[in-house]
């Protein structure tokens, strides 16, 4: 009997495979890194040889994350069904190699509908509609429901479900989750369950050491409300020593060898190596009655790849021209992509964020130093991405940035709206459009480049756009974009968007040289556009980073940082965008080569004072 065999005949009982649980929760303040920790400990449990889904909870009043503001809670992360969900389903996706659903994200807005959805009904047969019972079984049958669907492309349902359970533990929003997962854990049954609380151990200045009492009284909290941890993950600056986490044990009744230090590290990839060496998947397997059936963690190739990360040196720098970036999270997936992609080209990333709008004449007029500063930081800058967005709000500046890029010959890759204000800067610089737009941003113009979609609704926000996945026929076959996709006659990526280009203006757009090299099955809706003259000028209408993963890099993200790299030619001549799997480039994580030094704008321009923001952050959050 082989160990896959060993350990599913362990979760046997009565001829019923038993699912097993591991629920993450977060106390004293937001933003520890638990979706980080829930995917790092996935991956450690999936290197032991076990098949992994995830569930994220999130308490707020939303059926969905779609119509939140990026600013709000970071990116909305689509799914392949189209959900539109929290972004840490994003790090379980890219940390597992996932697909997950729609119902892997589970908010009181989805749970109360169904509630009551079965109450309008009468399925409730007259009795008086509560909390407890109704609202927290239906919590319940969720997770049971959803933790049996196989997510990996594998037959049969999958052994371990990680949930993250969002918020910290005391917030009232998460009171009937609390509620509904302490009877859960009785529901499913010694042995079935297993509690990971992350909490914070702050080193206060002043003092110069760190404290233990705001965990304390976090755990103290979980423990009133009916749930007890198995393992405490502390949340630090730097690594607890020995006296720490005799202290913590202690006053928490946590066994000492299941606190596990979570201290800084250079990336995020070195998380589940952290929680490896410090034996975490034995205390989870210990809990969960597997430690004697399933293997050791086998994580060298992923232990490479963070090495490897960190040895980076040679920098390629990135321009990321959008409307959010005061906030990093709202562009997460495109940031992921970015970096999984560089460290393929072996190049060390770095990230100049420019906000649209200060590219514009008006900041000239208003703040010539501000305006300056972001004209420096786009110049410096080896190549330019324009993520997606909504609303006019600096739309004037994109337009502005692709044009600097297509006449400058600098990469270029345009996702969504930015595909369409690339559409646009070429009628109007080309064509002589002046007045060329988008109806979303002009709906009088005389000539709409960008129209809204005939499907779509304009009185309701939620789910109402062209949503996950779908597939794109490329049309041109020796074009960049279909070479890097190892010359598929078409891909599935993941849309999300209310507005198209306009199909009547592609005729008069393509004979005046931009291509449009892929279209949808009916030939009508432009998905990929590049404009052949220039090194590297590509824009898409769906989400490339959505299905990037660090061991597979997003092909047009590769070409992207292969071209500011000099390694395009290269590239496209070794063909490494081989046919496997979703149509990605599977290069196991090898490097696509040293490459050759490209062109870099501090020669095209001189030299120049450059103001960036560099993404270099300790921490889980990097």
């Amino acid at each position: 009997m082989n160990c896959a065999q060993a350990h599913s005949k362990n979760l046997q009982k009565g001829g019923k495979k038993e699912m097993k649980y591991v629920l993450v929760t977060g106390g004293v303040v937001s933003g520890l890194g638990k979706g980080v920790t829930a995917s790092s400990i996935g991956l450690l449990l999936q290197a032991c040889d076990l098949r992994v889904t995830s569930i994220k909870i999130d308490p707020y009043l939303n059926t969905d994350a779609g119509t939140m503001s990026p600013f709000e809670h970071g990116e909305v992360f689509v799914l392949d069904d189209g959900g539109e969900v929290d972004l840490d389903l994003g790090n379980y996706e890219r940390f597992l190699d996932i697909k997950l659903t729609r119902d892997n994200n589970i908010t009181t807005g989805k749970i109360y509908q169904y509630v009551i959805d079965k109450e309008r009904k009468g399925d409730y047969l007259g009795s008086t509609v509560q909390v407890v019972p109704h609202i927290t079984d239906a919590i319940q049958d969720w997770i049971e429901r959803v933790a049996a669907i196989p997510v990996d492309g594998k037959e049969g349902s999958p052994d371990v479900c990680v949930i993250e359970l969002g918020g910290t533990i005391g917030d009232i929003e998460s009171m009937p989750f609390i509620e509904a997962l302490g009877q859960f854990s009785y529901r499913v049954g010694a042995g079935n369950f297993c509690l990971i609380h992350v909490s914070l151990v702050p080193v206060l200045n002043v003092v110069g050491e760190p404290k233990t009492k705001p965990t304390q009284h976090s755990v103290r909290k979980l423990r009133s409300l009916g749930l007890t941890p198995d393992i405490l993950a502390c949340r630090s600056t730097t690594e607890l020593d020995v006296s720490l986490k005799e202290k913590l044990s202690r006053f928490c009744h946590v066994p000492l060898q299941n606190i596990v230090s979570l201290y800084d590290v250079p990336n995020i990839w070195h998380i589940p190596l952290l929680l490896r060496d410090q034996k975490v998947h034995e205390s989870i397997l210990k809990t969960l009655n597997l430690l004697s059936v399933v293997r050791k963690p086998a994580l060298g190739e992923w232990t490479a790849m963070a090495q490897r990360c960190d040895m980076l040196h040679e920098t390629v720098r990135v321009a990321m021209v959008g409307k959010y970036t005061g906030l990093s999270d709202s562009y997460l997936s495109v940031l992921k992509a970015l970096l999984h992609a560089s460290v393929a080209c072996r190049r060390k990333l770095v990230i100049n964020w420019v906000s649209a709008t200060e590219l514009e004449n008006s900041t000239a007029l208003e703040s010539p130093d501000v305006y300056k500063a972001a004209w420096n930081s786009l110049k410096a800058a080896d190549a330019v991405v324009v993520p997606g967005g909504f609303g006019d709000r600096g739309v004037e500046g994109k337009i502005i940035a692709a044009k600097y890029a297509r006449e400058n010959e600098i990469p270029y890759l345009g996702i969504c709206l930015g595909m369409q204000i690339a559409v646009i800067e070429y009628a109007r610089s080309v064509l002589g459009l002046q007045n060329a737009n988008s109806t979303e941003f002009d709906p009088e113009t005389k000539n709409p480049c960008v129209i809204f979609m005939p499907e779509g609704s304009k009185t309701h926000m939620g789910g109402t756009m062209r949503l996950g996945s779908r597939k794109t026929y490329f049309h041109v076959t020796d074009c960049k974009s279909a070479q890097l996709y190892g010359n598929q006659s078409f891909i599935s990526e993941r849309h999300r968007h209310r507005y198209e280009v306009n199909p009547d203006m592609v005729s008069q757009l393509e004979k005046s040289g931009l291509s449009f090299t892929g279209k949808d099955e009916t030939g009508q809706r432009m998905q990929i556009v590049e404009l052949a003259s220039h090194p590297y000028f590509v824009g898409v209408q769906f989400h490339p980073e959505f299905k990037s993963r660090p061991r597979k890099p997003s092909p047009l993200f590769i070409g992207l940082i292969a071209s500011a790299c000099g390694q395009l030619d290269t590239l496209l001549k070794k063909n490494v965008g081989v046919k496997v799997n979703n149509g990605y480039t599977n290069n196991n994580n090898n490097a696509i080569g040293k490459g050759v030094s490209g062109l870099s704008p501090h020669h095209r321009y001189g030299n120049v004072k450059v103001n960036v923001n560099v993404n270099v952050k300790n921490g889980l959050h990097v």
